[in-house]
């Protein structure tokens, strides 16, 4: 069966096809790369994604995404440094670099992008993070919640301040939680705030990834991959910043002997799929949460239209064509 659809937009991607966007070494060739194979599986729009770190990393990465001069690239997502640092909630981002949120480190981090950073990935516990949410949503960027072990009024107080997305909701939480109330409820109760899903299988589970969908309707929902380097590669050892991670033989990426996921090795395409079989609903409305919803949600546009194969009973979308 023959879909058509506008280009594929992937507002949390780390990294593709071997390359590490928050690699010491990225160089703009490398960038290109990464964006072109991107393209072969229908994204024409993207926001590479940083990481904690030093200032001194993100700013020399940063500098090189921002002059790529690739049409495909729509802004930078900055996730972190602001972010839990307990384990669990901090996930695969390195302690020793989380921070808290304060006007000036971030105004640094901006200026060394260039004012490309359009969307911000923060915990609202944090202290500064409501004052620095107020500050960038004043500036145009959109502001996220994510990495958090945040309490109902944290989250509450974030949401007033303009705080509009949950960064792939269901993760980047405790491994424990109470049963109520706890932030995935409370995020999933705001009616306010958009939410991303990782739905390659390991993240979430099939029947969470529907239960959410159906919370948050397809209108708000929005697919990312958090994709690493190792995303359309071999099982082996890939890296995130200096971090170390592995990508098993069944797709899961973790921390090597942790129970720690550690991003993914999801394709946009995948995940479209993926969404279709966990939900039951419509490829028709669920392509819009992989292009339209998130291009909208960033006040911005897809890029192109594409064509590909939809074969539901083998469960597989073949791009075949981008113009």
């Amino acid at each position: 069966m023959k879909i058509e659809s506008p280009g594929f937009f992937d507002i949390q991607v780390n990294g593709f096809g071997g390359i590490d966007f928050n690699a010491a070494d990225l160089t703009v060739d490398r960038v290109h790369e990464a964006i072109e194979r991107m393209r072969a599986t229908g994204v024409t729009r993207c926001l590479p994604t940083l990481i904690t770190s030093s200032f001194d990393r993100f700013a020399r990465c940063a500098r090189v995404l921002a002059r790529a001069n690739i049409e495909a690239i729509a802004g930078l997502h900055m996730e972190g440094p602001y972010l839990s640092s307990e384990d669990g909630p901090r996930g695969a981002h390195p302690r020793e670099h989380v921070t808290a949120a304060t006007v000036d480190d971030f105004n640094r981090r901006l200026d060394a992008a260039e004012g490309r950073i359009v969307l911000l990935t923060l915990a609202p516990e944090v202290a500064g993070a409501v004052t620095l949410i107020e500050l960038a949503v004043m500036a145009g960027v959109r502001v996220a919640i994510g990495h958090t072990a945040a309490t109902p009024q944290q989250l509450a107080d974030a949401i007033a301040a303009g705080a509009t997305l949950a960064t792939h909701l269901g993760n980047g939480c405790a491994q424990m939680l109470p049963r109520h109330p706890n932030v995935i409820w409370e995020l999933l109760a705001a009616d306010a705030v958009f939410a991303s899903f990782i739905a390659d299988g390991h993240h979430l589970p099939p029947a969470t990834v529907k239960a959410m969908v159906r919370a948050k309707t397809v209108t708000r929902s929005i697919l990312v991959t958090d994709a690493i380097a190792a995303a359309g590669c071999a099982p082996g050892r890939y890296t995130i910043g200096g971090v170390d991670c592995e990508l098993a033989v069944d797709g899961r990426v973790s921390l090597p002997g942790t129970p720690y996921l550690a991003g993914s090795a999801l394709t946009l395409d995948r995940a479209i799929v993926n969404a279709v079989r966990f939900t039951g609903i419509a490829i028709d409305d669920v392509l819009p949460m992989a292009s339209t919803i998130p291009a909208a949600y960033l006040g911005t546009t897809t890029s192109g239209t594409l064509t590909a194969d939809w074969d539901p009973e083998q469960s597989t979308l073949r791009v075949r064509n981008i113009s």
